[in-house]
């Protein structure tokens, strides 16, 4: 255990974490180039494009109405979170856009943690949110997320461990014994949580999260099943029809090769959410599997980053409109703009302006 300490103290110190999550990402990349490289160099594009062309357009139609199922339900993350940190009074319009936005731009351009704060941080500092604010609530939706992530991949793992061998390639028994694990885990966390309130702090003693309570933990375990699910749903309707696939089994492939390419904080995961997606399904040909892939990049990941950059751009014009309106001092009210007409002289004033001057003549 000295031993230990001893080792990551002179990592902390002399390399930092930073530069080590910075290596562990490139060579996480490069293993998955190489992979990716070996199996498609002898790809077809023409099968490739048949197959994405021959996809039912119900098929493409229902996985888009489970992608948007996942986005809506992503926007729960930052109402739950708000809530969590003490700030009930954003409204859930502005949770949903800081949620949709900040996921969206942050699944594509990587290293979400950082882009996806930068969005967020731009949306709520409009309602009084500073940066450690955002940074607890970041905090928050990124512990809802892995709850929710061990939550449904020790589900799997434990019903399906063989689905999780074709990606870690250990034995069935020992990914069991890891879903079993995992699960213990999560439940000796509710149980942790829910014997007394649990204060966590961040850099320092900068500042301090209260973390939720069983009750609200199950909450957030729920979220993120539910996003989760609708997830791997996405991917299973636009799987090609043959061979049949668990739905169970391919929920744990699609969730590995998920948290494999969040891991690599490649955009997107690209490259090795795909080659982990290939490795873990040599069943199915390359060309239909690279097809489903393809589909569900643009459903996921290219049509909600076109939408978020959309909706940033006007917001900002909108902005940008709003204050060049302030400096030039034209009042966002319009009747302040109507001409005053003053009476004519001799005219008998009415209303309260004119009871006003009536009784200061008198």
């Amino acid at each position: 255990m000295k031993g230990l300490k001893l080792i990551t103290g002179w990592l902390r110190e002399r390399i930092g974490w930073h530069t080590l999550g910075l290596v562990a990402s490139l060579v996480i990349i490069g293993i998955a180039v190489t992979v990716l490289y070996e199996m498609l160099r002898n790809i077809r594009p023409d099968e490739v494009w048949e197959a994405i062309s021959g996809t039912a357009p119900w098929r493409i139609g229902l996985a888009a109405l489970f992608v948007a199922g996942a986005y809506s339900t992503l926007t729960f993350y930052d109402w739950f979170a708000l809530r969590t940190i003490g700030k009930p009074h954003v409204p859930y319009r502005t949770a949903a856009l800081a949620s949709f936005t900040s996921y969206a731009i942050g699944h594509n351009v990587g290293f979400s943690a950082f882009t996806g704060g930068t969005v967020r941080y731009r949306i709520y500092s409009a309602h009084g949110l500073g940066a450690v604010d955002v940074a607890k609530l970041c905090f928050v939706t990124g512990l809802t997320f892995w709850l929710g992530n061990i939550a449904i991949l020790g589900l799997g793992i434990t019903v399906e461990p063989w689905a999780a061998s074709a990606v870690d390639q250990l034995p069935p028994w020992v990914n069991r014994l890891i879903g079993l694990a995992l699960l213990t885990g999560l439940a000796g966390y509710v149980v942790w949580v829910g014997l007394k309130p649990r204060r966590i702090g961040v850099g320092e003693g900068h500042w301090t999260v209260t973390l939720p309570g069983s009750r609200l933990t199950l909450m957030q375990i729920v979220i993120g099943i539910v996003d989760l699910s609708f997830c791997a749903a996405a991917m299973y309707v636009l799987m090609p029809q043959a061979p049949f696939i668990d739905p169970i089994a391919l929920g744990v492939v699609f969730i590995s090769a998920t948290l494999l390419g969040f891991a690599s904080h490649a955009p997107g995961g690209l490259g090795v959410f795909d080659a982990a997606m290939l490795v873990a399904l040599p069943q199915f040909e390359k060309e239909p599997l690279l097809g489903a892939l393809l589909l569900l990049r643009l459903l996921y990941y290219v049509t909600p980053f076109a939408l978020a950059l959309i909706i940033m751009g006007a917001r900002e014009l909108l902005l940008s409109r709003r204050r060049l309106a302030t400096r030039k001092g034209i009042s966002p009210d319009p009747l302040a703009a109507l001409p005053v007409i003053e009476p004519e002289e001799g005219a008998p004033e009415t209303g309260a302006e004119g009871d006003t001057r009536r009784r200061a003549a008198g």
